[in-house]
């Protein structure tokens, strides 16, 4: 009886200790799988095809190619606008262009001489684009709020230094780079900002519009030495990030990488220069004549400024796996519009917009689906089934309701975007949208389903709707309004109900 006893309350403590030891597992589960990590790559001005996993035929970027490899790559993905703070104004506040604050590049020129480079140095008053206002909320504001830690390393450009819209005032914890966006035309500027100070570098002001001097060989590589400094704020803000990642590794966090990459003035390491000369071979200098700095091998250090971005992807993505923190991270990577077409670069050689054409209307600043098109790639082991395409038609103003969903919190009201979780997950029902909408300026365009509407307005004037048939027109060369009349009407109607009128700034 004493023995079976015995045993009994034997079995039993060892049943308690199982739970104990099943319940001590499943509290440190869950304290190592926090909500996941989110790291948001924008590239400035790169076309739909300037990568190998969209079809570039010379532009080598294999660690970009293996998160399409390993995640989803988009096809029918579209940036917010076709020029830059327009498009990251709705990516942040996740309002198309029709209600967000900033709609344009606007130099805000009222204060003075600002694009003078040697001016802004001298008094940060004259830096930075109209701001957002004081009132709009970031996703990274929300995401602060559910617990992440917030970065950003890059470029801003969407308030000046002294604004209520900077980077630590729009929900940022940190941030390394360049308030302003003119100020990011040199990749070897005088200084940078953390946070909201300035750090200055060993680099001397070199006026932003300087042309090569006439007197000199535009053949031999020692005439453009002036344009390489020492301290090339890419590496910089690199190792920023990795420090941030490290430092947040214990928590989740969310890391916005604006990188100016391949945004002119072209400059690049002179060992990936070396390579695409040896790759491409000879070729005419860039003297600095369609603005932005000379460069002597203007297609090789197009390419190089792109593989050197992907090199650093790489050495991101083996920080995050020796972290150990990698399978619980979503990579996104993007672009914020269309290729651009001055300071050297040479999009139709190329072929940057790929499938989308290469002439004039497939660029940055163009409302055709060459200017606001992109590549997106979001990877996420383990979640994301590896290797997939998705044609789900989507923009960044879907971004932030996506992310807000992703760590569990509730969307703010007003939002224009729709999560694509679903997509990305394979699972659930993909809500879509009905439309798309942008403006530029004056001009307006919508994608509905198959059809693409574009109108250019003049001052005073309204200009007729051009329509396109994406199906069988993707590069929008043939007109099909007249044939297609309750189509146009429709977006027409679309066109007035999305516009709102721009609330006007309010400088605090």
């Amino acid at each position: 009886m004493k023995t079976n006893f015995l045993s009994k309350n034997f079995g039993i403590v060892i049943l308690f200790s199982l739970l104990l030891v099943s319940c001590q597992t499943k509290k440190e589960e869950q304290k190592e799988s926090p909500k996941p990590n989110i790291i948001f790559i924008l590239a400035d001005d790169m076309g739909y095809a300037d990568l190998g996993c969209y079809n570039s035929e010379k532009i080598e970027t294999p660690n970009i190619d293996q998160l399409a490899k390993e995640g989803m790559k988009f096809t029918q993905f579209y940036s917010g606008s076709a020029v830059c703070a327009p498009s990251r104004c709705v990516l942040l506040t996740g309002k198309h262009s029709g209600h967000s604050d900033v709609r344009n590049n606007n130099p805000w020129s009222a204060r003075g001489n600002v694009w003078s480079l040697e001016a802004m140095t001298k008094d940060s008053t004259l830096e930075g684009q109209p701001p957002m206002r004081k009132s709009s909320v970031t996703i990274a504001t929300f995401l602060k709020q559910a617990g992440y830690k917030t970065g950003m390393s890059g470029k801003w450009g969407l308030g000046a230094p002294n604004t209520s819209s900077t980077p630590l005032q729009k929900g940022f914890d940190f941030f390394i780079g360049y308030n302003c966006q003119r100020v990011a035309h040199t990749y070897f500027p005088p200084f940078l900002y953390k946070n909201d100070k300035r750090v200055y570098l060993e680099n001397k002001v070199i006026p932003l519009s300087e042309k090569l001097p006439e007197n000199v060989d535009p053949y031999s590589e020692e005439s453009y030495a002036r344009y390489t400094q020492k301290d090339y704020a890419p590496d910089i803000m690199y190792s920023e990030i990795e420090n941030f990642i490290t430092q947040n590794s214990d928590t989740s966090f969310f890391f916005y990488w604006a990188t100016p990459i391949p945004h002119v003035a072209l400059q690049a390491p002179k060992r990936w220069v070396d390579h695409y000369v040896k790759k491409f071979g000879n070729e005419e200098p860039y003297k600095g004549n369609k603005g932005y700095y000379p460069t002597r091998y203007p297609h090789a250090t197009y390419a190089a400024m792109i593989s050197y971005l992907d090199e650093n992807i790489g050495k991101l993505v083996a920080k995050l796996k020796e972290l150990g923190i990698y399978n619980n991270t979503l990579i996104v990577f993007t672009s914020d519009n269309g290729p651009t077409f001055n300071g050297g670069t040479d999009s139709p050689w190329f072929k940057s917009a790929g499938i989308l054409g290469n002439g004039r209307h497939e660029i940055k600043g163009s409302l055709d689906d060459g200017g606001v098109r992109i590549p997106m790639i979001v990877e996420w082991p383990d979640k994301i089934q590896p290797g997939t395409v998705s044609e789900h038609i989507s923009a960044f103003w879907d971004i932030f309701p996506t992310l807000c969903n992703l760590a569990g919190v509730e969307n703010p009201q007003g939002l224009d975007g729709i999560s694509i979780l679903p997509t990305l997950l394979n699972k659930g029902t993909q809500q879509e949208h009905n439309a798309l909408y942008w403006e530029l300026g004056r001009n307006q365009a919508v994608r509905l389903g198959k059809w693409k509407g574009i109108r250019k307005n003049s001052k005073g004037k309204i200009g007729k709707i051009k329509l396109y048939n994406l199906e069988n027109d993707i590069q929008e060369r043939n007109n099909v309004a007249d044939k297609f009349p309750k189509v146009v009407k429709e977006i027409e109607k679309i066109m007035l109900n999305e516009h709102q009128k721009p609330i006007p700034y309010s400088f605090d």
